[in-house]
């Protein structure tokens, strides 16, 4: 792939401009700081390339949520709209065209990015999926028949556990599956989209898309803001920095992350609990869809989301029940919940031991926060399979669009943007995140045995228990 010819990204696009009766001297000229004044959710501007919308109206509508715009909201959105969106949305934005900004400017790493961004569309990278999903669908197929048949036909408890951690299994590579189609279409159907996301996330895994796709635009958006990203938000059992310990308020969940006696106590000893804790985190991740179908204002297709949410709660416990003794019907949800809790380490080593901030990202240094708050996992190609595409997380924050099988082939590309710039590219093997990720939660837990707040003084029996540490 070259690397020369590409055209300057950083123009304003046609498509972006106002209409071309609209002549020049016609357009409102608008300073960053008066578009910066509507930053409200009934008074929301953003820019792209220059170009200043009102996108208030479209915010009830915008496929991504609300929250992605309100993060943004009065800045520059150029690096994060381009992420996200295909050219063919640009059209779209005309009819909220309000004017262009008087003082646009763009930086170094910022018109790098968007060249970049530029080069990989016009190979045609972002459409080119491959055979990937449809091998990953039949190898999900033909493994939960094998499951079924271990539970179903065998008599041995070994038969039922090992068909237990094939299911496991198959949730974990579900999970691939949902990302990715959350990230970029799987086929060139929309309909057929969106049933594999139904049954491969809401029935067989219990997990709903909906809530999904809230949850992981709001971390792509403000990646490692405390307050912002919720994949950091896990009070009271963790914390990784002690910002999280002055009650902050949580954007995305509308509600204060109380640091309170029970949070002190738990997180003091967060780098023990971790993968315990990891090993039943799927309770949570079942708890936080229902929750969010039943409660959030706006879901798409809500009743599809609950049946097949529903469908998950009649089939699991169908099976479970089929087990000849309610011992052996615990181990075999223990077995299949910690074979996928490895899946939810995998998740946190991507960005705990990353750098941490507080408030929204800025327009202009979205790029810089993508780079600095994501850790890759360094693996040889015979074990991309076993990381799902997170092990170039870098590459995929930056380019969330882009099909995973290309990811190898771009990392060194953006390796030397961040090098040019002087930016973080962070990259460590899976044994090293594991313990970068133990060092950062010891320290925190370090930190919160020493703090001290109004709902978790200390007594004789926290010193107690802290005396050994």
């Amino acid at each position: 792939m070259a690397r020369t010819g590409l055209t300057d990204a950083t123009a304003p696009d046609a498509d972006a401009m106002p209409p071309a009766n609209k002549g020049a001297a016609d357009v409102r000229m608008i300073s960053t700081k008066e578009m910066s004044a509507h930053n409200a959710e009934d008074d929301l501007w953003i820019s792209i390339n220059g170009d200043v919308y009102d996108v208030t109206p479209w915010l009830r509508h915008h496929p991504g949520g609300e929250v992605p715009l309100l993060t943004l909201a009065g800045q520059d959105a150029t690096d994060a709209f381009m992420a996200y969106h295909p050219p063919s949305v640009r059209p779209l934005l005309r009819r909220f065209f309000v004017g262009r900004l008087s003082d646009y400017t763009v930086s170094p790493a910022s018109a790098d990015f968007r060249r970049l961004l530029a080069q990989f569309s016009s190979a045609g990278l972002f459409e080119r999926v491959g055979p990937m999903p449809n091998l990953q669908l039949l190898a999900m197929s033909i493994l939960f028949s094998i499951a079924l048949y271990f539970v179903l036909a065998c008599a041995s408890t070994g038969a039922h556990l090992f068909g237990a951690g094939l299911i496991g299994f198959i949730w974990i590579q579900s999970g691939w599956v949902g990302h990715d189609s959350g990230h970029h279409e799987l086929t060139a159907y929309p309909a057929l989209n969106r049933l594999i996301q139904i049954v491969t996330g809401n029935c067989l895994t219990g997990l709903g898309i909906a809530w999904w796709k809230y949850n992981h635009n709001t971390h792509h958006i403000a990646c490692n803001s405390l307050d912002h990203d919720p994949d950091l938000q896990h009070l009271p059992l963790f914390a990784v920095s002690n910002k999280l310990f002055n009650n902050i308020w949580s954007v995305c969940y509308e509600r204060t992350l109380a640091f309170d006696a029970i949070s002190k106590f738990f997180v003091s000893y967060q780098h023990w609990t971790f993968y315990p804790v990891m090993g039943f985190a799927r309770i949570n991740l079942l708890v936080q869809s229902i929750v969010f179908l039943v409660t959030h204002k706006k879901v798409r297709q809500r009743w599809l989301e609950i049946a097949g949410v529903a469908a998950f709660w009649v089939w699991y416990p169908l099976l479970i029940s089929t087990l000849p003794s309610w011992w052996e019907r615990v181990a075999f949800v223990l077995v299949g919940f910690f074979v996928t809790g490895l899946q939810h380490v995998q998740f946190t080593l991507n960005h705990f031991s990353s750098a941490v901030y507080l408030g929204p990202p800025k327009g202009n240094d979205w790029f810089e926060r993508q780079t600095a708050g994501t850790l890759d996992i360094k693996c040889p190609p015979w074990m991309d399979w076993f990381h799902g595409g997170l092990q170039f997380q870098v590459e995929h924050h930056l380019f969330p669009r882009l099909p995973r099988q290309h990811y190898r082939m771009v990392a060194p590309f953006v390796r030397d943007l961040c090098k040019k710039h002087g930016l973080p590219y962070g990259a460590a093997s899976f044994w090293e995140a594991n313990v970068m990720t133990l060092r950062t939660l010891r320290a925190a837990a370090l930190q919160a045995r020493e703090a001290t707040t109004a709902a978790a003084r200390k007594n004789l029996v926290w010193e107690a228990l802290n005396h050994h540490g």
